[in-house]
This record gives C-alpha cells, sequence and structure tokens, in this order.
C-alpha cells in the first residue's frame, strides 16, 4: 500500500530536506509536488486542498523561521498533517456493553465483508481474549451463509445457523438471545450487500440497525476504489450511524488515497485495514504509523508487534540454543526459518516495515522476494530428510532429481546450497561467548554503505 505516493513524496521532500532556509518559492515547487503526488494517489481533491493550505501555512509561519533545520521541519508538518488527516491515532472497538456486545458489518457486495467478520472474529478472540458468535443476515446469498459458517470453524469461534427463509431482524435477534444464555461476549452480525447503494438496501439495514441496537457499526470498504471508497462510505453514514471503518484489500492498493479521503469526508476512524487474504490478515489501523510508511520512515512497532504474535518462540528459542552450543545448522532449520518469514508475510512485508528499505533498488528486492523464498522452500521439499541433515551428499544426480521434483533448475538448487553454506558459516561464528558481537562485525562490513552502521563513503 502507498507505494507510489512514497515513491513521489520520497524524492519530492529528499530535495527539500536539506535545504538551510525555506522560503516561498521553495515551498511552492515542493507543495505543487505533493499535490500532485496525492492526487495522483486518487484522493479526494477537498482533502487535497485542505492538507496543502495547512502545510503552506505552517510551512511558511513560525514554526520553520525559527527552526534550526527547516527542511526537517517541513518534513515533520508533512508527516503530522498526514496523520490528522488519516485520524491522528488508532480508535479500539468499543466493547463496553451488557454482553453480548453487538457489532454490524455493513458495506458493499464484493468490498470483503463477510471474509472480515472471519478475520475480527479472530482478532477479538486471540488478541482480546473474547468469547465471539457469528452470524449471518445476509438471506439473499445462501453461500455468503455457508462462507461464514466455513470462517467461524476456520478461526474457532461460535456460529449461528441461519436460512434465506428467514428475516433479517429474526435472524439476528435469534443470535443475540443464544449468545446471552450462553453468556459470549461480543455477537458479529454480517449483513447483506448490494452493487450500489440503493433505497431498499438502506431501509432493511435501517430496521435491522434499529432492532438490534449495535454498539459497532463497521462499515466495510475496498481500498481499491480509491476516493469512491469515501463518498460510499458517506452515503451509507448519511443512512446509519456508523462507528468506524474497515478499509480491506490494502496488500493490493498502491495508491493509497481511500486511507487518506475516507475520515476527512466522512468523520469516521478507520480502525482496521485488511492486509491480505489470511484469517489474521487484518491490522489495527494506526494513522502515525502508516503516515511514517508513507514518508519512508518505516514501522518498526508492527513489526515488532508481528513477531511477537507470529513468531514460534518455542522453535525459535529451540534453534538459538542450538545454535550457541554449536549443534549444527541443518537444511530442515532453514526451511523452518523461511515458514515462519511466510507466516509474517514474507520478506517484503518485514522489508517494507523498516526505515529506509523503500530506498533499495528493484535488483536487491527482486533477490529477497516472496518468489525466491517460495523457490527455495519447495528445493528443500524435494530433498529427502538424509539430504537435508547432510547437504554434501548432494550432488551431480542428486540435484537433477531436487530440481525436476521442485520444478526448478540445477542452477538454483546450487544457488541455494551455496547460500545455506555461507549461512551456516555464520551460524558458527555465533557458537560460544562474544560469538554475536563477532558476527554483526563481520555483517557490518557486507552491509551498503550507511546501513546499520556499514562504512559510509
Amino acid at each position: 500500500m502507498f507505494q507510489n505516493l512514497q515513491e513521489r513524496l520520497g524524492k519530492t521532500l529528499k530535495n527539500i530536506s536539506g535545504r538551510g532556509r525555506l522560503t516561498e518559492d521553495n515551498i511552492k515547487d515542493t507543495l505543487r509536488e505533493v499535490r500532485m503526488a496525492l492526487l495522483e494517489a486518487d484522493v479526494a481533491l477537498p482533502v487535497v486542498r485542505e492538507f496543502v493550505k495547512t502545510v503552506k501555512e505552517r510551512a511558511v509561519g513560525v514554526e520553520v523561521t525559527k527552526s534550526l533545520s527547516p527542511g526537517q521541519v517541513f518534513i515533520k508538518i508533512v508527516r503530522e498533517e498526514l496523520e490528522k488527516a488519516m485520524g491522528e491515532a488508532n480508535e479500539e472497538l468499543n466493547l463496553a456493553a451488557q454482553p453480548p456486545a453487538v457489532v454490524m458489518m455493513a458495506g458493499l457486495q464484493g468490498a470483503g465483508k463477510t471474509t472480515s467478520v472471519g478475520k475480527l472474529s479472530k482478532f477479538l478472540k486471540e488478541r482480546k481474549k473474547k468469547s465471539v458468535l457469528v452470524v449471518s443476515a445476509d438471506v439473499y446469498r445462501p453461500a455468503a451463509i455457508k462462507q461464514l459458517e466455513t470462517l467461524a470453524n476456520e478461526v474457532g469461534v461460535e456460529f449461528f445457523p441461519s436460512d434465506i427463509s428467514q428475516k433479517p431482524i429474526d435472524i439476528a435477534n435469534g443470535a443475540i438471545d443464544h449468545a446471552k444464555k450462553k453468556f459470549i461476549d461480543v455477537v458479529i452480525v454480517d449483513t447483506a450487500g448490494r452493487l450500489h447503494v440503493d433505497n431498499e438496501m438502506m431501509d432493511e439495514i435501517i430496521e435491522l440497525h434499529g432492532a438490534i441496537k449495535p454498539i459497532e457499526t463497521l462499515f466495510v470498504v475496498d481500498s481499491m476504489t480509491g476516493q469512491d471508497a469515501a463518498n460510499t462510505a458517506k452515503a451509507f453514514d448519511e443512512a446509519l450511524p456508523l462507528t468506524g471503518v474497515v478499509l480491506t484489500k490494502t496488500d493490493g492498493d498502491a495508491r493509497g488515497g481511500a486511507a487518506l479521503s475516507i475520515r476527512h469526508i466522512t468523520g469516521k476512524p478507520i480502525k482496521f485495514i485488511g492486509v491480505g487474504e489470511k484469517t489474521d490478515a487484518l491490522e489495527p489501523f494506526h494513522p502515525d504509523r502508516v503516515a511514517s510508511r508513507i514518508l519512508g520512515m518505516g514501522d518498526v512497532l508492527s513489526l515488532i508487534e508481528e513477531v511477537e504474535m507470529k513468531v514460534d518462540k518455542e522453535k525459535a528459542e529451540k534453534m538459538a540454543k542450538k545454535v550457541m552450543k554449536g549443534d549444527g545448522f541443518t537444511l530442515e532449520d532453514f526451511a523452518d526459518q523461511l515458514r515462519q518469514m511466510k507466516n509474517m508475510g514474507g520478506m517484503m512485508g518485514m522489508l517494507d516495515k523498516l526505515p529506509g528499505m523503500s530506498n533499495l533498488p528493484d535488483a536487491v528486492k527482486d533477490q529477497v522476494g516472496d518468489k525466491t523464498f517460495n523457490q527455495m522452500e519447495a528445493i528443500i521439499n524435494s530433498m529427502t530428510p538424509k539430504e537435508r541433515e547432510r547437504p554434501e551428499i548432494i550432488k551431480g544426480s542428486r540435484k537433477k532429481r531436487i530440481a525436476a521434483g521442485s520444478g526448478t533448475q540445477v542452477q538454483d538448487v546450487n544457488k541455494l546450497l551455496k547460500q545455506f553454506t555461507q549461512m551456516q558459516k555464520m551460524m558458527k561464528k555465533m557458537k560460544g561467548k562474544g560469538g554475536m558481537m563477532k558476527m554483526m562485525r563481520n555483517m557490518k562490513g557486507m552491509m551498503p554503505p550507511g546501513m546499520m552502521g556499514g562504512p559510509k563513503f
């Protein structure tokens, strides 16, 4: 998400960051570039106008003239205004109600509503330790009811059955009564979507809302529709008292116009963003972290949270002990590392959250891309347990068999074995006391200029 905007703003702000003094003229040029970058990102025009106006007022005012490094202050202003446009801070779900707290999900067909119900129920169960019941009031699509049942089983939450012969209000009330009897904390109600906003749909959803009185009414919208997402959210908000927005498919949205437009147009906070198809690919929306990512400053906090949640701590501890003892690092261990990384959204997903990584050359990105990692895993999976344990036995005929089994070339197998040997050497250096520091010193010398304290030229 935001790749295009990140690249455009990165180049523009780089030009001004080194300026010793900011004048009306050089601010004007930079702001023109910023305006173009936002418009190209499909940010709504009123949002762009307001954003540029505020940045200009602050930049030519007292804040910059008193500063030691005006260029840096200008970037700080842009960052703060990006945060403000998106809502300043993360707004959590309000579940402070007599149980069950009812959450209603609304949105157009195809926005990812039912999938978001599954993801949100998993989020509430695992991160908020809530018991959850999900129910589908979509009586127009039997497939939606079946889909929700499958998702509920997958994430381990309770599903309340419904069918197309029932009325949405009766379905929702039945689920809420069931949740009361079983002392369930949260009920998430999935509603019917339409291809566009129409009166019949609005009347039905208003009636349902009035009957079940949810504490949270979330509008699910596809970020790929850009500023149209904000306009659709506004139409719904005029009919329903929305409490927040769930922005889906942000992993496929290179522009980011929806994220920057919704708050300004609807006045409603984005509470969650969908960042992939897996059931755990739902993240609370943090405007400050997203603003950092747009400006290429990374998002280390989200990366730390992800590591906390998704890394198998037992496996990691075993691996650390094994390495420190010098018991040897096998190809099976290597495959385990690749799987853990995949679980965290792949190498590029992690790199995106590190400061300055947006400036990596494309050739480097290709080398550490997820395609390469999938290929490596396929090659290791094509080996026998003995070969994984003792890679030195992998010679000519074995290499051909492994390449054929993994759909790769012999040179790909050679490349993997070479990388593994280098990694093994590195792991050996970590053995014993002071090994980690020694390895870090060696790594510094291998880093590009300026990275991780590597040599600067």
